[in-house]
């Protein structure tokens, strides 16, 4: 069986030509999970990863990074700017990393598992009950997997972000995903428990310039754990990963589509399981996809001009920090 997804994406990969570097990270069940390398950037240059379809319901994840990707193939062909941008760094990605649960239009992988909650990065509180994973049953949605041993897809994702992106100076991830609340949401770490992280600073400042970049966003910016707290957040293990590293700056972020607008506006949805995380009609659909392409671009820009944005002096550090916790974490 097919997958439209992975068909477009096959044909992405053949438009980018010698411009992408394309690699099968594993084979699931005959579906490989591809990774995408574009840009002549050295490993220690900035980088932008992209990650979709980390949940097989949420297709429209996938479909976000492909139309950025898509874009992206169009520009590399006359726009020097972006081309020039890419000499000296990178933008990278996973657009599909569950492509069996996608077929199988599950949340979970095809052993039950939910890939998002199988990371080593556990907090003695325990993540929010059932929804923060558990391991009751693997016929339960958010189940972990086994303890031991993590599945294919996550420990792909694992790899090649500590292969190709923690050697970066600056990366900024964005891993889209859909399902929650009305309002569209941007996450950072951690999921597993509540209050700063060490580069909550540099995640205030990020925010800051794209409220004065994009002015008319339609994004809040916010802990992850300020919705709910998770076990085995995979984010929450690579920031840790890169903090252990100290050659750069990982700065993890969520893209949470609120699905919940598709389904006021078209209650129908909800008699179909899909449609609790996916737009249906057309113009929605389209809509979804364009209008997120502004966002990606900011990341990619922002990771690359990090030296003027990201706090360095300790008095501005602890200011930052300080307007971050009045924000965030009173």
């Amino acid at each position: 069986m097919s997958l439209p997804e992975l068909v477009e994406l096959e044909t992405l990969i053949e438009r980018f030509g010698d411009d992408a570097r394309a690699t099968v990270l594993t084979r699931v069940e005959g579906f490989p999970v591809w990774a995408l390398e574009i840009g002549e950037g050295r490993p220690e240059d900035p980088c932008l990863l992209l990650v979709g379809g980390v949940h097989g319901l949420e297709r429209i994840g996938t479909k976000v990074v492909l139309a950025y990707l898509g874009s992206l193939a169009e520009r590399l062909a006359w726009d020097a700017l972006t081309r020039e941008a890419l000499t000296r760094s990178r933008i990278v990605s996973i657009p599909l990393l569950n492509p069996v649960g996608m077929r199988n239009g599950t949340r979970s992988n095809g052993n039950g598992v939910d890939l998002m909650r199988n990371g080593p990065s556990c907090d003695a509180l325990g993540g929010t009950f059932l929804v923060g994973g558990h391991r009751l049953s693997s016929r339960l949605p958010w189940f972990m997997g086994d303890p031991n041993e993590m599945e294919r897809e996550a420990m792909a994702l694992i790899d090649f972000v500590e292969r190709v992106v923690l050697s970066s100076r600056s990366a900024i991830s964005l891993d889209v995903h859909s399902g929650f609340g009305f309002q569209d949401r941007i996450w950072f770490p951690y999921a597993r428990k509540a209050g700063p992280i060490a580069h909550t600073p540099e995640v205030y400042c990020l925010s800051a310039l794209l409220d004065t970049t994009l002015p008319h966003h339609i994004y809040t910016v916010e802990p992850q754990a300020s919705a709910y707290t998770i076990q085995g957040d995979l984010w929450d293990h690579l920031y840790d990963q890169s903090r252990a590293r100290q050659t750069g700056i990982l700065l993890p972020l969520t893209l949470e589509m609120g699905s919940w607008t598709w389904v006021r506006k078209d209650p129908r949805q909800l008699f179909s399981l899909p449609g609790a995380f996916n737009p249906f009609k057309r113009h929605r659909v389209s809509r979804t996809l364009r209008r997120h392409l502004l966002l990606i671009d900011f990341l990619h820009r922002a990771a690359v001009g990090f030296e003027r944005w990201i706090p360095t002096d300790r008095h501005v550090r602890e200011r930052c920090l300080s307007l971050a916790s009045d924000l965030w974490f009173t």
